[in-house]
């Protein structure tokens, strides 16, 4: 027998309970539904948080709605799990954001005072530590890519005044790390190079420049995903006029298929 699924409702209360019935609708009766854990909705959770971060980049407001309801699902569906073996349910998911909220937040609900958002987040990372977290780093996860991981660890960081005082010398240290970089290699030919010890300055590398994105307000991994995008915008166009021209990318030049990448710049 069908079951009718509920109204459509007008406000988010009414709206966020008729999700929370179609979940259990869906857990008792759907066969896949059913056979779902927490393990499982796992590696999906990440591939619909990495299409949320697709939909913002291209600035798709219908696409973002689409996204965060299906994370929104994800978020219900492992609370419902959690709830049939009396772990913890999404009331109490949901009261333990808001007391969280309310706990670091003292300038809005209590009678901390701030000046300015580097309060705020300085605050914040104090707070977690009375809270008994034991390094201000403990909350960056271990499987964070490597670029995201290292703008978390610098926020952090800086949270609790560990940090350059102005952008002049974070500049100052992308020029000393490349040098450092560049050292290892005009020192030395190709086949004495110590790539453990290249690697180790070319990481020390990026991780200045990130510093410096951080100071001057550019989030890099934003920056490298649009620069990705571009790329390949550029690189599709060339191997479009290639096969206009009935040629393939491996028997051109490289000075023919410059032609068509300076073209794609103008596209």
């Amino acid at each position: 027998m069908a079951l009718t699924p509920p109204i459509t409702a007008h406000n988010p209360a009414d709206a966020f309970n008729r999700l929370l019935t179609i979940m259990d609708d869906l857990r008792t009766n759907c066969p896949w539904d059913k056979k779902q854990t927490l393990e499982s909705l796992r590696h999906l959770t990440i591939e619909e948080t990495y299409e949320l971060s697709d939909a913002i980049l291209s600035g798709d407001m219908d696409e973002i709605r689409k996204e965060l309801g299906d994370i929104m699902l994800h978020m219900v569906f492992y609370s419902r799990i959690a709830s049939e073996t009396n772990d913890f349910t999404i009331t109490d998911v949901l009261n333990g954001i808001c007391d969280k909220l309310i706990n670091r937040h003292p300038h809005i609900y209590s009678d901390t005072h701030v000046n300015d958002e580097a309060d705020v987040k300085r605050n914040w990372e104090q707070i977690k530590l009375k809270e008994g977290n034991k390094s201000v780093l403990g909350g960056v996860p271990a499987s964070l890519p490597a670029l995201v991981k290292a703008s978390r660890i610098q926020e952090k960081a800086r949270g609790v005044g560990f940090d350059w005082d102005n952008r002049e010398q974070v500049w100052a240290k992308v020029e000393e790390e490349l040098q450092e970089f560049k050292d290892e290699y005009n020192t030395a030919d190709e086949h004495t190079i110590d790539t453990e010890k290249a690697e180790a300055e070319f990481g020390d590398l990026m991780f200045s420049l990130i510093n410096y994105a951080r100071f001057i307000n550019i989030n890099p991994e934003d920056a490298l995903e649009k620069t990705n995008r571009k790329f390949i915008k550029r690189f599709q166009y060339l191997e479009q006029k290639a096969r206009e021209n009935g040629k393939q990318l491996h028997d051109m030049s490289l000075a023919e298929m410059d032609v068509f990448w300076e073209e794609a710049k103008k596209v």
